[in-house]
């Protein structure tokens, strides 16, 4: 995670944030089944699973900790949260409109075995607090399947509070 302080982190927006960061937000992926993006409630915008989706609509797939390492599992939960801030914005309009990023329920497709969950999902995590700072900060669950839909490796959903 960047070391920026939180001075700057409040005269920045999130917009600045991700171009510093070199980050283009892709078009929100469109939902795979019989599902929206995302749904308003109240001063909640609910946001449905994502997954590791590239720009060019290649999925990451794999069985962390089998054929996927936990630094390569961080990098898609990394992507899958990119992914999720393109929802964000396509919902909100402006990023600027985010509160606070209240809740994540992230999921990896992990061996039996396998034990670093926290590690993997930390690249959404991460990227979430440079993005958006202090309100960036969450409550999480991160959680280990048997298998996710087309074998891809992490699925991440969000809960986010917002002006």
């Amino acid at each position: 995670m960047s070391e920026l302080s939180s001075d700057v982190l409040e005269a920045e927006t999130p917009a600045d944030r991700l171009a510093s960061l070199g980050i283009t937000l892709p078009a929100s992926p469109p939902p795979v089944a019989n599902f929206v993006t995302h749904v308003f409630e109240d001063r909640l915008l609910y946001l449905s699973g994502q997954g590791p989706r590239e720009a060019d609509g290649r999925m990451h797939r794999g069985k962390v900790g089998a054929d996927v390492s936990v630094e390569e599992a961080y990098a898609h939960a990394r992507l899958t949260g990119i992914n999720l801030l393109a929802v964000m914005q396509e919902a909100l309009g402006d990023l600027t409109r985010v509160r606070r990023v209240v809740k994540l329920l992230g999921m990896v497709n992990a061996e039996p075995d396998f034990a670093d969950h926290p590690a993997v999902i930390n690249g959404c995590s991460d990227l979430l607090v440079e993005v958006f700072g202090d309100k960036g900060r969450h409550a999480r669950s991160a959680v280990g399947f048997g298998s996710l839909p087309g074998r891809i490796t992490v699925e991440i959903e969000a809960i986010v509070a917002i002006d």
